[in-house]
């Protein structure tokens, strides 16, 4: 017998706090209903911290329930300080409404938008050509600032300075809720954990103005064992374009995880069974790369589709049993520039490449045994590599399961 959808969302590990579990549970499973969630324009690629959400959002509609991707368009003029130390940078108008275009064809990718299966909005609508003072006297007078701050995305604010911009962020989403209650009857606003505070805001706006009941849940933070945001690289964020996080990394990122991590990435991160992945659970030691191998392969599919993923597999299998290949390797070009009197010292080399940060990173591994050059070790910090060499092509490995191909342009 098939699981209902909340209980699914539930024994997957989605589910970290919800306003009303039994009413939330009796209109995903029976009733139906539209729900949303918001992804603010900030950057120019969805990352792996929006990839859970999206794969809820996939669950939930299969299900029968209808998405609303809210585009923040005009909440990333402000900037959300939840989980920040700083204030965001202010992106101008026409870099947020280039972000969400990119954000709008990524989400196509896993949500159905067709035929009213999913709706797909912009904040930026009704938020840009508010009044201010129509705002606060409609919006504003239903929140007390004593309230506000005791709100963990505040308050942890508090000691660094929060502006009072951003400390209108709060009201703005809590309005983007009363907005799409009223123009789509939307009665559940979801988001990862660090949003409680916020959602509840716009539960609360929407009973006192409509005296209507709404409700809210929240997804598990996707982190490592020891609590960690997963998606951090060397490079950045695990980004969801293929530009900007190439598709052999990013497969490369879900083989390396810790074994710690692999069943609880495999059940939020794919559609594999549960029976199934259950039985991934039993495996022990060396045998749980192989349950590794099925999640790199299987996130990867979802994000870049299934010949991509393949691609990211067999390079990784022939890189592994030493038959190196270029197809689908990270790589970076040289140019004649990088080269003083035809070589290269290989602690620039680690770092133009992106394997290490800094000089001082790139001798701390070649010291402890980390890299090797088309097979062998790398002992010298101070080593020099031949210009010659880089027309065919060099392979660089770092640690056991990283490699990277330097080429001359």
């Amino acid at each position: 017998m098939k699981m209902e959808i909340f209980e699914e969302l539930k024994e997957r590990g989605f589910i970290a706090q919800t306003t009303n579990e039994e009413e939330i549970r009796d209109i995903l499973n029976n009733k139906k209903c539209k729900f949303y969630i918001g992804f603010d324009a900030t950057a120019d690629s969805l990352h792996v911290g929006h990839l859970l959400q999206l794969i809820a959002m996939k669950h939930l509609q299969e299900a029968g329930n209808t998405p609303i991707a809210l585009l923040g368009t005009g909440t990333t003029m402000v900037g959300d300080p939840t989980g920040r130390t700083d204030m965001r940078q202010m992106l101008s108008p026409e870099d947020i409404n280039e972000n969400a275009a990119k954000f709008k064809t990524q989400m196509e990718r896993f949500i159905n938008f067709s035929n009213n299966n999913a709706i797909i909005v912009k904040n930026g609508d009704w938020l840009l050509n508010l009044n201010y003072i129509t705002f606060l006297r409609e919006v504003g007078r239903y929140f007390s600032v004593n309230r506000m701050l005791t709100a963990e995305c505040i308050k942890s604010r508090l000691e660094n300075g929060l502006s009072f911009l951003e400390f209108n962020y709060m009201l703005m989403q809590s309005y983007d809720f009363l907005k799409l209650y009223e123009s789509y009857n939307c009665v559940l606003q979801l988001g990862g954990d660090d949003q409680w505070s916020n959602i509840l805001g716009g539960i609360d706006l929407i009973h006192r103005v409509k005296q209507k009941q709404a409700y809210g849940m929240t997804f598990t933070l996707l982190t490592t064992k020891e609590g960690k945001k997963m998606g951090k690289t060397q490079k950045g964020a695990l980004w969801l374009d293929a530009n900007k996080c190439s598709v052999f990394d990013f497969f490369q990122y879900w083989r390396n995880v810790d074994d710690e991590d692999t069943i609880k990435c495999l059940k939020l991160l794919t559609f594999l069974p549960l029976e199934e992945i259950k039985k991934l659970s039993q495996l022990k030691g060396e045998e749980i790369n192989a349950a590794k191998e099925i999640l790199a392969f299987e996130v990867t599919k979802i994000v870049h589709g299934e010949e991509k993923a393949k691609e990211a597999l067999n390079t990784a299998k022939s890189l592994f049993s030493k038959n190196t290949t270029e197809e689908n390797m990270p790589k970076t070009l040289l140019t004649n520039e990088n080269f003083k009197e035809g070589k290269i010292g290989v602690l620039n080399l680690l770092v133009l490449c992106g394997l290490c940060e800094s000089n001082s990173q790139a001798r701390t591994l070649i010291t402890q045994g980390g890299i090797s050059i088309n097979g062998i070790k790398i002992s010298s910090t101070t080593e020099l590599v031949e210009k010659e060499k880089f027309e065919k092509g060099i392979v660089i490995k770092k640690g056991k399961k990283v490699f990277h191909l330097a080429k001359l342009k």
